[in-house]
C-alpha cells in the first residue's frame, strides 16, 4: 500500500475546486458588475431627473417673473388711471369754486379798483391790479375779510405813481380761498 500515489487526484481535486472558485469568483465578478451598473444606471436618471425637475423649474420661474413684471406695469398703469380719475374728480368738485372765485371778486372789488391779473396755486390766491387810491385798496380788504369764500387778505405791495391828472396805486395783494365742507355748502348755498 504504500506504493498507492494520491498525489495526482488530490492535484486534480485542487485544479477542479481552483476551477470551481474561479467560476465562483467570475459568477460573483458579474454579479457585482451588475449590481454597480444597476447601481450607475439608478443614479444617472435619479441625477438626470432631479435635473429635469430643476430646468423646469428655472422655466417656470422665468414665466412667473415675466408675469410680476406684467402685473407691476398694470398696477403702475392702474395707479395712474386712479391718479387721473381723482385729479378729474377734484376738478369737478373745484368747478363751482372758480365760480364762486370770481363771483365773490366781482361783489367785492370796489369802484376805482380794477385786477390786471390773479394768479392761483392750491387755495393761495394772488391779485395785482391798479388802484386810484390807497384807500381803495384798504376797502377792498376790508371787504374780502367778510367774505366767508375768501379769507386771510395780505397787502404783499403797494406803489403810488402820479399821472397827469391822478395818482394811481399798484397793488399785490395775497388772500387765501376757503374750500368748504359738504356741511357747509348745504347750508351755505
Amino acid at each position: 500500500m504504500s506504493k498507492i500515489n494520491l498525489l495526482p487526484w488530490r492535484e486534480e481535486l485542487r485544479k477542479q475546486q481552483l476551477k470551481e472558485f474561479g467560476q465562483l469568483m467570475a459568477f460573483f465578478a458579474i454579479i457585482a458588475a451588475g449590481i454597480i451598473g444597476l447601481g450607475h444606471l439608478y443614479y444617472v436618471n435619479l441625477t438626470e431627473y432631479h435635473q429635469n425637475r430643476n430646468k423646469f423649474i428655472a422655466d417656470e420661474t422665468l414665466l412667473l417673473d415675466k408675469k410680476i413684471k406684467e402685473i407691476e406695469e398694470l398696477e403702475k398703469e392702474k395707479q395712474g388711471l386712479l391718479d387721473r380719475m381723482l385729479a378729474i374728480e377734484q376738478l369737478q368738485g373745484n368747478r363751482p369754486l372758480i365760480v364762486r372765485l370770481f363771483d365773490e371778486l366781482i361783489t367785492s372789488l370796489p369802484d376805482g379798483v380794477s385786477v390786471n391779473s390773479i394768479a392761483q396755486n392750491g387755495n393761495n390766491i394772488t391779485i395785482t391790479g391798479e388802484a386810484q387810491s390807497s384807500a381803495r385798496v384798504a376797502s377792498f380788504m376790508r371787504t374780502l375779510e367778510t367774505s366767508k369764500w375768501l379769507a386771510n387778505p395780505k397787502l404783499d405791495v403797494i406803489q403810488g405813481t402820479d399821472t397827469a391828472d391822478m395818482r394811481i396805486s399798484t397793488f399785490t395783494l395775497m388772500f387765501n380761498q376757503v374750500i368748504p365742507t359738504a356741511s357747509e355748502e348745504e347750508g351755505g348755498a
